[in-house]
């Protein structure tokens, strides 16, 4: 852990287990999906105590104050010390829309198939 200065966003983020290894930090980096205090950062950017870093993972912005620094990879209950997670609960499942999906290579869909996709997302309701 490191008391004073600054660390590599990149270095940061695997410490503090957000990303499983550095190089996927690093490629969610100049990916653009990570953002120091809003803006995109490159991963030698460097974060210090008080920044807000979100990292987007799997679809998902997270939110995380940095409220100390790490450049070593510790245990998960050091790790949770050095950020504040602000991230907003996910949605319920009953609030996000089902959407059907179809295998691939079965070619288009029939009207019978049409007509079933079209009843599950609640456009039609005739039969």
């Amino acid at each position: 852990m490191v008391s004073e200065g600054s660390v590599r966003v990149d270095s940061w983020l695997w410490a503090v287990r957000v990303y499983k290894t550095r190089s996927l930090a690093t490629a969610a980096c100049r990916a653009g999906h990570v953002r120091l205090n809003g803006e995109r950062v490159k991963a030698a950017q460097n974060v210090r105590v008080g920044d807000e870093v979100r990292a987007r993972i799997s679809g998902f912005d997270r939110i995380l104050k940095v409220s100390r620094l790490a450049v070593k990879r510790g245990s998960a209950t050091a790790a949770a010390e050095c950020f504040i997670d602000l991230t907003p609960p996910p949605p319920p499942r009953d609030s996000v829309a089902f959407v059907p999906v179809r295998d691939r290579g079965t070619g288009r869909p029939t009207k019978r198939d049409r007509r079933e996709m079209e009843r599950l997302r609640g456009v039609r309701d005739d039969y």
